[in-house]
């Protein structure tokens, strides 16, 4: 009895081991599954989408709705508008940021946490309240479709900033100390002490940053009212009017099977970022959680 006893508990244990992955891999199937349905169904009919939405069969997949969406739509017009602000204005916030938590974190001087709580204060009020100020700042500086408006506004953002003060703050102080020194000036400090550090953090923030550029709608539609200046999440919300008025006859059905193509590539490069960053990222959405 003892011995079966033992048994059973060591399968008890074995099979509660097991258990979380299982749980795990169930839910991430539930969450991928709208990705993998849009994914598939890009390769279907119109009509097997309409009527057949939850089954695929490889003899019947086809590849007429990214020709037609190549032929029709000019896709690659978004993708290259969305790569400009997203190589500028990324990499505005990219090195603003960083240095303004630096100098938040490391330095004292006068009205510094004064101007700490204002920039704090600036997260405080719902996007939406600034949209109609920023669109007349932009009119009377004559932005409107142009790639400032697209870019500047947002750039150096109050929650990048604090989250880089909070990281940068937990870099021992004995370690700049030590650098100054060795003769390290503040930009040295901060180029070869500081930003190796928080290298997990940097990830983690050019992911949110790349995410939020990316997936950004409401500003775009708003400040852009030509299709030469579209970004991509633009072009997309529009794309289902954009066919049917190339398309001369084309069915609604045909039209959503190609707003699904340019759905899954549009998709690709995000999916592309987040698997080479993404041990950096965890890392660096993990660093302020645990304090040593």
């Amino acid at each position: 009895m003892a011995i079966q006893s033992m048994r059973f508990r060591s399968f008890l244990s074995r099979v509660g081991s097991i258990f979380p992955y299982l749980f795990l891999t169930v839910l991430a199937l539930f969450f991928l599954y709208p990705l993998i349905w849009m994914v598939f169904s890009s390769f279907k009919t119109g009509q097997d989408i309409a009527t057949q939405p939850l089954s695929f069969h490889f003899d019947s997949a086809t590849l007429d709705n990214y020709l037609s969406l190549i032929r029709n739509v000019p896709l690659q017009l978004g993708f290259q508008n969305t790569a400009i602000v997203l190589i500028i204005k990324g990499s505005l916030t990219m090195l603003f940021c960083p240095l303004a938590g630096f100098a938040f974190a490391k330095f004292r001087f006068r009205g510094r946490n004064t101007l700490f709580t204002l920039v704090l204060g600036t997260m405080m009020l719902p996007p939406v309240t600034m949209l109609i100020p920023l669109l007349l700042e932009m009119g009377k500086l004559g932005w409107v479709n142009t790639y400032q408006a697209l870019i500047l506004p947002g750039a150096v953002n109050a929650f990048s900033i604090f989250w880089m003060r909070q990281q940068i703050a937990e870099v021992p102080d004995e370690l700049l100390d030590a650098g100054r020194m060795d003769g390290c000036t503040n930009w040295d400090l901060y180029w070869m002490i500081v930003l190796p550090v928080i290298r997990p953090t940097l990830a983690a923030l050019a992911i949110l940053t790349f995410l939020d550029i990316y997936n950004d709608f409401v500003w775009p539609v708003i400040v852009v009212n030509s299709v030469r200046m579209q970004t991509l999440q633009v072009m997309l919300s529009d794309l289902y009017n954009q066919i049917n008025n190339m398309q001369v006859g084309a069915i609604g059905q045909n039209a959503w099977g190609q707003v699904l193509a340019a759905s899954s590539i549009a998709t690709i490069p995000v999916l592309i970022l987040f698997i080479i960053l993404q041990r950096y990222f965890i890392q660096g959405i993990l660093a302020g959680s645990i304090k040593g």
